[in-house]
């Protein structure tokens, strides 16, 4: 007797209906096909054992079981609920009149249990978009499946559950989340915030700058500085996430198995990669491609502590998805992207002992050392990175002082409203938000200086020998500047402040 069940497969971050074809017929025998990987294979030993252990058996007769489409790869232990249900309805040992329906998955412990999946939510928008009534699932993925609207969602605990519900009519437990309420609920305050940092007022300004932007930013200073402790606050003043961007943030996560129990993310993502990450862990891939850290980091903040420790080929990857915001991945048999829009947090000591221009510090690296360090980062990586700002230490005075710095809260409301100037700035286009992502048709419109303004830049750039790229990261960081103080013509003042955000780029800066 032949019987169809149905599972789905993940690309990217989008899901492919997969149908399951079970036949039983005269002979002895398992054969599945359809392309499934090892983990798939092996499932039968997972199966005949669940089964077992609940009173069924997988029948001594020729089983096929085809996996359709079948020129199209299958892999993870995410279908052996689906086959388990497949071969139970096709042996007549369970009635399943409605089990065209449902889309089901689960990995099956020996005992009947199941075990969590990868990719419910992708899945659970394809269930619904292909007309499917229900999704059973694993529990531990059922609020983050049940995150889509029009879709009745199951999780179940065993597979006995779902043998009761296909033949005995037992009902399940719906999961029924609000998910703006979810969403609203879970917008709790990041447990790192701006009034623990001591002193570095200057440095907070260019991190509000940076945040209201979107721009990349890059800090320099000695250890100790407070450089991590700065870029880890740095999500705490970001705007809250919307609910669409907190959608395509947890569709990323569900991929790899990252979403916990509260089902939609809410925060935005903080990754910090360690500095000896492959390239393949960064930017995705592999030879099934997944998701990498700038994709993880999707929406948020990705901080790259002590940059020139990163090796020189995994840094130089990074420069197409910092420009075109997604990492496109292609294989022999297939392409898969990945959104990938965050900020670049980066941090760096400006010599390998650590110490420059510290006179208090003992001069431990001569001056080609400390070329061929800040050399490892290359000018086409910096010229991705809006602000470069040197950060110093701070003095006992500020540290042992008992006045509380501003809040991540005030902050961020400051953030928000130059966020707000910028979404209606540029609504008619869909690809730029806010002012890190102009290109340069947008700066010459958006970005128009007066004369006095034209040659503060000028005589800047003549005497501080900077270089031809800084030109344009100036203008947007003005920009961002004028946004903030809510003021339409960019100004003298503007462009001054932008001008110091640029160490990086002036001839001579090692002295």
């Amino acid at each position: 007797m032949l019987k169809k069940v149905f599972a789905s497969a993940v690309f990217g971050v989008e899901a492919s209906t997969v149908v399951v074809e079970v036949n039983v017929d005269k002979g002895v025998g398992y054969h599945l096909v359809g392309l499934p990987d090892n983990a798939i294979k092996e499932s039968n030993f997972r199966i005949a054992a669940a089964l077992q252990n609940n009173g069924y058996r997988i029948p001594g007769k020729k089983i096929i079981i085809n996996m359709s489409p079948a020129d199209l790869r299958k892999e993870g232990s995410a279908y052996d609920l689906t086959l388990a249900v497949g071969i139970l309805a096709s042996t007549n040992q369970i009635k399943a009149e409605e089990l065209d329906k449902y889309l089901i998955m689960g990995e099956l412990s020996l005992d009947g249990g199941l075990q969590p999946i990868k990719g419910a939510l992708p899945i659970a928008v394809k269930a619904r978009e292909e007309g499917f009534k229900g999704f059973i699932l694993p529990a531990q993925n059922a609020k983050e499946a049940a995150i889509v609207d029009n879709l009745e969602v199951y999780g179940v605990e065993n597979i006995e559950q779902v043998i009761n519900f296909f033949d005995k009519g037992e009902p399940l437990e719906q999961t029924i989340i609000n998910t703006r309420e979810e969403f609203e609920k879970n917008l709790d305050f990041p447990e790192f915030d701006f009034s623990d940092v001591k002193g570095q007022e200057g440095i907070k300004r260019c991190m509000e700058i940076a945040a209201s932007g979107g721009h990349n930013i890059i800090l320099i200073g000695p250890p100790g500085a407070g450089k991590t402790m700065l870029a880890k606050r740095l999500p705490s003043i970001l705007p809250p996430m919307t609910l669409h961007e907190a959608l395509e943030t947890t569709k990323i996560h569900s991929v790899v198995g990252r979403v916990k129990d509260t089902g939609l993310m809410a925060q935005r993502p903080f990754r910090s990669p360690h500095h000896t990450i492959s390239n393949v862990a960064l930017v995705g891939g592999g030879s099934y491609p997944q998701p990498g850290e700038i994709s993880l980091s999707h929406n948020g903040v990705l901080f790259l502590d002590e940059l020139p420790e990163f090796k020189r080929e995994v840094l130089e990857v990074m420069r197409q998805p910092l420009e075109d915001r997604e990492v496109t991945i292609s294989r022999a048999k297939f392409t898969v992207t990945y959104p990938s829009s965050f900020m670049l947090v980066a941090s760096m000591n400006p010599s390998p002992g650590g110490y420059f221009n510290d006179p208090n510090a003992p001069v431990t690296s001569s001056p080609a050392e400390m070329q061929r360090y800040l050399s490892k980062i290359s000018g086409p990586l910096l010229d991705r990175i809006d602000i470069h700002i040197e950060v110093t230490p701070v003095p006992f005075e500020k540290l042992s002082e008992e006045r509380k710095s501003e809040t991540s809260v005030e902050i961020r409301k400051r953030v928000t409203k130059a966020r707000e100037i910028q979404t209606d700035r540029f609504k008619a286009s869909d690809t730029v938000h806010y002012n890190a992502q102009m290109n340069t048709k947008q700066i010459r419109k958006h970005c128009v200086l007066d004369e006095n303004s034209k040659q503060l830049l000028k005589t800047a750039m003549e005497r501080l020998n900077l270089s031809a790229r800084a030109y344009d990261r100036i203008l947007k960081v003005s920009r961002t500047i004028a946004d903030l103080e809510g003021i339409e013509a960019i100004n003298g003042s503007h462009i001054s402040e932008a001008i110091q955000y640029r160490s990086l780029d002036r001839e001579g800066w090692l002295g």
